[in-house]
C-alpha cells in the first residue's frame, strides 16, 4: 500500500470529509512522530505500539572486490515495537 492508498483508507476509516483532510492527518502524525524521535523521546500508543530511537552500533567492513575497509560510527535509528492488540489483530489473518 502506497501513501495515496493509505490516505484513502484513513479517509474512509476516520470519517474525514475530504482526501485533503485525511492527508493532513497522516502528514501531521508522521511529522509528530519524527519530531519526538529527533528529541530522543518514545511515542507510546497503547495497544498499537511504540516508536523509539535506538543506538545502532558502528561497524567495520570490507568493500566487496577490494581490500579497502570502512568504519561506520554509532547512530540513532528508529525502531517500532508492535503492541499486544496490533499483534493479536494481525495474527488472525488466515494464511493461504
Amino acid at each position: 500500500m502506497n501513501k495515496a492508498e493509505f490516505v484513502d483508507l484513513v479517509k474512509d476509516v476516520g470519517g474525514f470529509e475530504s482526501k485533503k483532510d485525511a492527508e493532513k492527518a497522516v502528514s501531521a502524525f508522521t511529522a509528530a512522530v519524527e519530531q519526538a524521535l529527533k528529541k530522543k523521546q518514545n511515542v507510546i500508543l497503547v495497544g498499537f505500539g511504540t516508536f523509539e530511537p535506538v543506538i545502532q552500533k558502528g561497524k567495520t567492513g570490507t568493500v566487496p572486490g577490494s581490500t579497502k575497509t570502512y568504519k561506520t560510527s554509532d547512530k540513532y535509528v528508529p525502531k517500532f515495537k508492535p503492541g499486544k492488540t496490533l499483534k493479536e489483530s494481525v495474527s488472525k489473518i488466515k494464511v493461504k
